[in-house]
């Protein structure tokens, strides 16, 4: 655990230090598996002293396998120019640190509490904390959100105030998604959000292909039906003719501005971004 900024070296491929040429990144978290790192994207002059920003951390996708630091690089520049701190977020995966889901929902956790507990020094208002991700990244935002072991004793404390999830694992079950990842079905339902849908919840904003072939839209349908059935705010933007990746700044122009104006939109309204005054009515 890390309770204060420590800079974290250089990151290796070439392609992802040009992505990540203009973040501070740090390390958030001491796993047993080695240091993990978040890669930050801050406000135009923003000043740590004295400025209380929103954050928007994202968590990559890849079926918990692959380590994809900069997938969400442009939104995080977005959303920096938009008065927000925005961060990529690294996690344990299997083809890296050779581990299990259970490992990476723990990173997740962990990455609230560094947030929380370095606000001070990184600006940041933790009232305001925002989690993100696809696929995999969005069942870790989700887990944070619903999982009750999460908060412990700390209630509250380790989950985020809103969720923006793209092609979202929501199901872990038996009758879901990728429970053959967890060491046991058994241990795979006790981490599926859809097992815990309950009242107070963060408000949730969803963006899922309808020919999602490795995450089918029937899945989530029904978890959004039982997230507002709850009195949750849950709100579903689906996509004809397109598939998993369609939301990606390199798969799909267009698909991605119009998911980056929709998440926009909605932090907007929930007060977590200011309005921006150079956009019109979505």
């Amino acid at each position: 655990m890390i309770d204060q900024l420590v800079n974290a070296p250089p990151i290796g491929e070439s392609r992802d230090r040009e992505l990540l040429k203009d973040a501070y990144s740090f390390v958030y978290f001491k796993s047993p598996h080695g240091d993990l790192i978040a890669h930050f994207f801050v406000p135009p002059g923003h000043n740590p002293d004295t400025d209380r920003a929103p954050v928007l951390a994202f968590f990559h996708g890849g079926l918990w396998d692959m380590s994809m630091p900069t997938q969400f690089v442009p939104h995080c520049l977005h959303f920096a120019s938009r008065g927000a701190v925005a961060l990529c977020v690294e996690y344990r995966v299997r083809n890296k640190h050779e581990v299990t889901p259970i490992e990476a929902v723990e990173d997740a956790s962990m990455l609230h509490l560094f947030l929380t507990k370095n606000a001070h020094l990184l600006g940041i208002d933790t009232a305001r904390i925002v989690f993100a991700g696809a696929g995999s990244g969005a069942h870790l935002s989700l887990c944070c959100a619903t999982l009750p072991e999460i908060g412990g004793e700390s209630g509250d404390y380790f989950r985020p105030h809103a969720l923006v999830l793209f092609s979202p694992i929501v199901n872990t079950t038996r009758k879901g998604v990728s429970a053959e990842r967890f060491p046991g079905e058994k241990i795979a339902k006790q981490f599926s959000p859809s097992e815990f849908v309950r009242k107070g919840l963060p408000p949730l904003l969803i963006f899922h292909a309808q020919q999602d072939r490795v995450i089918p839209i029937a899945q989530v349908r029904k978890f959004v039906k039982r997230y507002a059935r709850k009195r949750n705010r849950c709100e579903l933007i689906d996509f004809a003719s397109a598939g998993h990746t369609f939301f990606n700044y390199n798969s799909h122009q267009q698909n991605y501005e119009i998911t980056l104006r929709a998440a926009d939109h909605f932090l907007v309204d929930l007060g977590i971004l200011d309005p921006d005054p150079l956009a019109g009515e979505f």
